[in-house]
């Protein structure tokens, strides 16, 4: 009996952890997103953020990673990632991501256009996640562009757990490992392996993951240091630039 007591004690103190560790850096988000105010959606700011190069000045390849903030209660818990890409002397960007809207006008959600390659996703302003400019750029960008074409949930869009937005650019980083892409705790669906895999790759190719369907793994990589999967929510720790992973809030420490 007195086993069984300790066991009960053990199992409710970790579970309160738990709560703690998962509730608190949310409700810190929640209280951050509800101070922004209410915006319609069609009045937030889709405009340049003036972060990438402009394209017309800028003879060399570049490719970009961006992550911002979801539109609505989604920015609670999330971000959206997206890749844009410029070939050698082209005068725009190819911007390429996936957007659960569209599968309501087309077969696919995944978009890839000439649109801003550093705009502003519905008033949150971008964070940008990699630089990669010249000649290497311009030997990813072709796999890139297979890697978005190749993406095996282009029909399908779930906020949570996933496949979503996070899901295409962690797909796209596992296929071009040489991006080294430490994708945002913050980035809820990373960890949903496609074709409801479970051993993977980390999207940094840095290291390896388990996840179950998205909603629950591990993963152990030099870029993304150590994470736990908990209902798509992340929290871990970066060691090699120290700093801890919070879900809602994101990263606390030195930028990656």
């Amino acid at each position: 009996m007195a086993r069984s007591r300790t066991l009960f004690k053990r199992i409710t103190l970790f579970g309160l952890v738990l709560v703690g560790l998962l509730g608190l850096p949310l409700a810190a988000s929640a209280v951050g997103k509800w101070a922004e105010g209410p915006t319609h959606w069609s009045q937030a700011r889709r405009d340049s953020a003036e972060i990438a190069p402009p394209a017309a000045t800028t003879p060399e390849a570049v490719i970009q990673v961006y992550a911002a903030r979801a539109w609505s209660w989604r920015g609670i818990f999330g971000v959206h990632t997206w890749i844009s890409a410029k070939q050698p002397n082209a005068d725009h960007y190819t911007r390429f991501e996936v957007m659960g809207l569209q599968l309501r006008h087309s077969d696919t959600a995944v978009r890839v256009t000439n649109r801003n390659p550093d705009g502003y996703w519905f008033g949150s302003k971008p964070e940008l996640l990699r630089d990669i400019r010249g000649p290497e750029a311009e030997a990813l960008i072709p796999r890139i562009t297979a890697a978005a074409r190749s993406y095996p949930h282009a029909g399908t869009y779930r906020v949570w757990p996933g496949p979503n937005s996070n899901t295409f650019t962690a797909h796209i980083a596992r296929q071009v490992p040489e991006l080294r892409l430490d994708l945002p705790p913050t980035a809820v669906g990373k960890d949903f392996i496609p074709e409801g895999g479970i051993f993977a790759e980390a999207p940094s190719g840095t290291g390896y993951q388990l996840s179950l369907f998205g909603l629950i793994g591990v993963m152990l990589a030099l870029e993304e240091g150590v994470e736990v999967n908990v209902l798509g929510l992340t929290l871990g720790i970066d060691l090699k630039n120290p700093a801890l992973k919070l879900p809602g809030v994101g990263r606390i420490g030195m930028q990656d």
